[in-house]
């Protein structure tokens, strides 16, 4: 589906644009999936009396980037309730008019993309926006809804809103990270005062807002323990994957700022009888800065879908995370993962992997390369030991993205049950 928006121009901001960008001009449908339903046993939006909530996400990642904590998420609510999901916009060179593209997922939820006309950039943008959520809001008959927000930029197109309960997840310090819109931290502090509830993605974000919200709850990284089980028996090799030899070493995930160039190129020099499989798309780095010994090999981005399969193949599992701003607050979610596809693993002093990963004993820390290697030498014959297996499995027993999206909704209906008394 497409709402397009015509007669607009720049000169109109301040009094037309708001009318204007709200009359939906066409309309296509493309797909639409329907999911089932899932059942929860704490309170649940089944057990709200009227109708039910929509659910409107504000997001700085794009639905088809990584699949993490944003769709891991929605793809559960939207078993309940209409999800609608609101990606970042796109600057469009050809077009003269600002639009919005929407798309069924195959998961259930309703992925919007605003596409905006280059020429209509500077203040205008957010007056644009606004407009643009109004029309979705009136088009798709979204009154009683849930503002859930991943980016606290979206406050500039959103403060007119009028929704149930706002929710803030805050799976990231964004305003640490490279390239961070300076208002960031501004926009934060506002999005603190308006929210309902506040979720963190990991403890060490938890402890850095707890004190700026009455209703702070941390919501560490979870697993779909089933589908990276699959990595614990042998798979077809992947054909970019199969004649690389062993020992290998893998990490994946996004490969940017956070990652440590250095300590990889250190331990690939260390050890060139190891292979280092990376696989995630490279962003806000030059490409050209990443080492390239014969013994580290990038294999770019891979689905969701694909990883239990390349893991099956990996000795060691990998968090190559550098000690900076952009990842002190981090709580990776392919920790989990790689111990549910039963790989050791190998991490920098991440806080929330070494709280509880690594004082548990179920990863291996190390600070600097040359015990980088030292403990990946050691992970090398961890797999083998059932002790060190079986602690995993009981530890990630109660990690599952259904526990974590039950309780959210559960603080959710309590929220929605508190206003309306």
């Amino acid at each position: 589906m497409e709402l397009r928006l015509n007669d607009l121009a720049p000169n109109g901001a301040n009094e037309t644009a708001p009318t204007a960008v709200t009359q939906m001009i066409t309309t296509t449908v493309e797909s639409v999936t329907n999911s089932t339903q899932y059942s929860s046993p704490q309170l649940s939006f089944a057990q709200m009396p009227g109708k039910r909530p929509d659910l409107v996400c504000f997001s700085h990642l794009r639905w088809d980037f990584v699949f993490q904590r944003p769709q891991h998420l929605m793809t559960r609510f939207a078993k309940d309730i209409r999800v609608f999901f609101i990606e970042e916009a796109i600057w469009d060179k050809q077009e003269s008019s600002p639009y919005l593209k929407i798309r069924q997922s195959e998961q259930g939820v309703t992925v919007v993309t605003p596409h905006i006309p280059e020429h209509l950039a500077g203040e205008f943008y957010n007056h644009l926006l606004s407009g643009l959520v109004n029309s979705l809001l009136t088009g798709h008959g979204i009154e009683n809804f849930i503002a859930w927000y991943y980016t606290p930029i979206a406050l500039g197109f959103t403060r007119e809103l009028t929704p149930t309960v706002t929710v803030y997840d805050c799976m990231d310090e964004l305003s640490a990270f490279k390239n961070a819109p300076l208002e960031l931290i501004e926009r934060e502090a506002e999005l603190l005062q308006r929210a309902d509830l506040v979720f963190t993605g990991g403890q060490s974000l938890y402890e850095a807002k707890r004190d700026r919200h009455q209703r702070v709850f941390a919501f560490p990284s979870s697993i779909e323990r089933e589908h990276f089980a699959k990595g614990r028996k042998p798979l077809p090799e992947p054909e970019d994957q199969q004649n690389i030899p062993h020992p290998r070493l893998g990490f994946y995930g996004v490969l940017d700022e956070r990652l440590d160039i250095p300590l990889l190129s250190a331990i690939a020099d260390m050890r060139p009888d190891w292979h280092f499989i990376l696989l995630g798309p490279v962003v806000k780095i030059d490409p050209a800065s990443l080492p390239q010994n014969s013994n580290i090999h990038y294999l770019g981005m891979k689905s969701y879908e694909q990883l239990p399969q390349y893991l099956s193949g990996w000795d060691v599992a990998l968090l190559l995370f550098a000690m900076n701003e952009s990842t002190r607050y981090i709580s990776p979610t392919k920790t989990p993962e790689y111990l549910a596809a039963g790989k050791p693993v190998v991490s920098t002093p991440i806080r929330d992997v070494v709280r509880p990963y690594g004082e548990k004993g179920l990863v291996q820390i190390a600070g600097d390369a040359e015990s980088f290697v030292e403990a990946a030498q050691k992970a090398l014959t961890q797999g083998d030991d059932q002790q060190w297996m079986t602690e995993v499995d009981h530890f990630l027993m109660q990690n599952s993205w259904d526990i974590t999206q039950n309780r959210m909704a559960h603080l959710i209906c309590e929220q929605i049950i508190e206003k309306n008394s």
